[in-house]
């Protein structure tokens, strides 16, 4: 513990309050500025210590409050409740931070809301980070690994002012303290207090929370104030009452999260980030799920993703590398994969692949679909924003979030996966097996053909319907036509006439050879057979006429979803 701010000296004494040494001397020299500068503002401002209140009561009229003699009185109470020291402790500059105070001293008056509590960001702090570590990635030689090593030098901690109330009793002190490194915070700093009549209010100015925003702060308090909760005295904490979307067997480390250093965020979603970052020297990705987001479906998928991670090891999946799920540090880390996704290099940096460049792609893709259908997985999601290439531009198959074990009782039926590529028995809520990642592959066997969105002039619910309706992409040209054939049998409308995964390899791995035996032939230069490519029977449906027959429907966001309702 960094400072402590005791009612008046000598530390905490066994058998009493452990916020509540009596002060032994009027006289006090300020305490240090809770609240990060919510001190030094009594006896240090020359003021005198009775005047406090009198300046307290000033400022917030100043302030806006409704000056009479109601606000008066109350603060007068409040402060003949607490010792000299916590007159000492205030700042006039924030005299808000006396009716917090007062809240939360009310609340602790509730059994039921005990302890007590309330949080709040203070500042970023700029921290010195080990560059022994980074300099290890740096020595690597990957580009990223120099930038990670350069930005890494320097790392800013989020400070926050966790506030309890309870009632007053032996080692109370160290209950909390515990209760703040349960979840992983720092304490720099504790000023701790009593009323007379046997309350406390304790004010910790802590770091290790990873964002600047409380709600999901005050969750992880929650979760922590439950776990202890047989040790808080009065009635049953009111935090056992509340419905939690985990529980206490799910909190679980196999990572050293000191190791862990987030560098820089590259992505946000609705459930969390991610960030590229260092991990034990290695450059990782990290998911990080925001607690105050948590619920039942975020949670239930989160976990998912990792015990499906644990479960493979293909060099065509991505790599497992540790998590984290202790409040308030929910964590999924995995290989850095430095060039992104298949979707971001084929549509935000539009590159057009030459037919050896599609073949490795495809052959990546299928082959780590078909470990995972080996052991028995459905990923259920299986798109270009969930392929990542790695710094050799080997494809690896990501994001278990939405996967399944295809004996895991029961069939499957939800609407689950991305519209654009949800294969139509999926979309149909019909049973499902394997074969709908085989078509969700057809799909990207067909954005690696045309560097395009598939059904890019339609919204996400104008192709699903259209794909209920027998729609298909519209067939490129010039293209090789044993990729047509393979691709078209792919998404088949009956699942059981799509090949699978271990019957696409030696068919690719064919072209991909003639391919090498022909290296000036690329598939661009390939013309459609119309009779083989069949593309003569394929529906012409367009967005005109989906919008004509999904009246009412078309008004949801053009942007891909993914759905999960298992």
């Amino acid at each position: 513990m960094a400072a402590v701010a005791g009612d008046g000296g000598g530390g905490p004494e066994e058998g009493v309050g452990e916020s509540s040494s009596p002060p032994r001397n009027p006289v006090l020299a300020p305490a240090p500025a809770a609240s990060g500068g919510s001190g030094s503002g009594g006896g240090g401002r020359g003021g005198g210590l009775r005047d406090i209140c009198r300046e307290v009561f000033e400022r917030l009229v100043n302030d806006g409050h409704r000056a009479g003699s109601e606000l008066l009185a109350q603060l007068e109470a409040h402060f003949n409740r607490l010792p000299i020291s916590y007159k000492l402790d205030v700042n006039i500059d924030k005299a808000e931070d006396v009716l917090i105070h007062q809240k939360v001293l009310a609340e602790a008056q509730d059994p039921d809301r005990r302890p007590a509590f309330t949080v709040r960001f203070l500042r970023l702090e700029e921290v010195n980070v080990d560059e022994t570590t980074n300099s290890d990635a740096h020595e690597e030689g990957a580009d990223i690994g120099e930038a990670l090593s350069t930005r890494s030098k320097t790392s800013y901690a989020h400070i926050h002012e966790i506030l309890f109330s309870t009632k007053d009793k032996p080692k109370l002190l160290s209950q909390l303290s515990a209760l703040l490194s349960d979840i992983g915070l720092n304490i720099k700093e504790a000023h701790v207090f009593s009323t007379t009549d046997g309350y406390s209010l304790d004010v910790f100015v802590v770091d290790g929370w990873p964002v600047e925003e409380t709600d999901g702060l005050h969750k992880a308090l929650e979760v922590s104030i439950l776990r202890n909760e047989g040790s808080w005295s009065g009635s049953e904490s009111s935090a056992s009452k509340r419905s939690l979307p985990f529980l206490a067997q799910d909190f679980e480390s196999d990572i050293d999260t000191r190791l862990l250093k987030l560098v820089n965020k590259i992505a946000s979603g609705s459930c969390g980030d991610m960030f590229l970052g260092t991990y034990s020297g290695e450059e990782v990705a990290v998911k990080v799920l925001n607690p105050q987001n948590l619920n039942k479906n975020v949670w239930s998928e989160f976990k998912q993703e990792i015990n499906m991670l644990r479960e493979v090891d293909h060099p065509n999946i991505v790599r497992f590398i540790g998590s984290c799920t202790k409040p308030p540090q929910f964590y999924i880390i995995t290989e850095c994969m430095s060039r992104g996704s298949l979707f971001d290099f084929l549509h935000n940096e539009h590159n057009v692949l030459d037919l050896p460049t599609l073949l490795k792609f495809a052959l990546d893709v299928c082959q780590g679909m078909s470990y995972l259908h080996q052991k028995g997985i459905i990923h259920r999601d299986l798109k270009s924003g969930n392929l990542l290439l790695d710094k050799n531009d080997v494809v690896k198959v990501a994001d278990f979030g939405l996967a399944r074990f295809q004996d895991g009782g029961g069939d499957m039926t939800a609407e689950t996966g991305t519209y654009r590529w949800m294969a139509p028995e999926v979309i149909n809520h019909q049973p499902y097996d394997s074969k709908a990642d085989v078509y969700s592959f057809a799909l990207v066997l067909w954005e690696l053909m045309t560097s395009k969105i598939p059904y890019n002039t339609m919204t996400p619910l104008q192709a699903a319907v259209g794909v209920r309706q027998g729609l298909r992409p519209q067939i490129p040209e010039n293209t090789h036509p044993r990729l047509i054939n393979l691709m078209q049998r792919c998404w088949e409308a009956t699942p059981t006439d799509r090949p699978s995964f271990e019957e696409i390899i030696p068919e690719l791995e064919d072209i991909q050879a003639q391919a090498q035996v022909s290296p000036q032939s690329p598939h661009s230069q390939f013309q459609m057979d119309p009779t083989l490519v069949g593309c003569e029977n394929m529906p012409r449906l367009t967005a005109v006429s989906l919008l004509q027959r999904t009246s009412g429907e078309t008004s949801q966001t053009e942007e891909d979803h993914s759905c999960s309702k298992d």
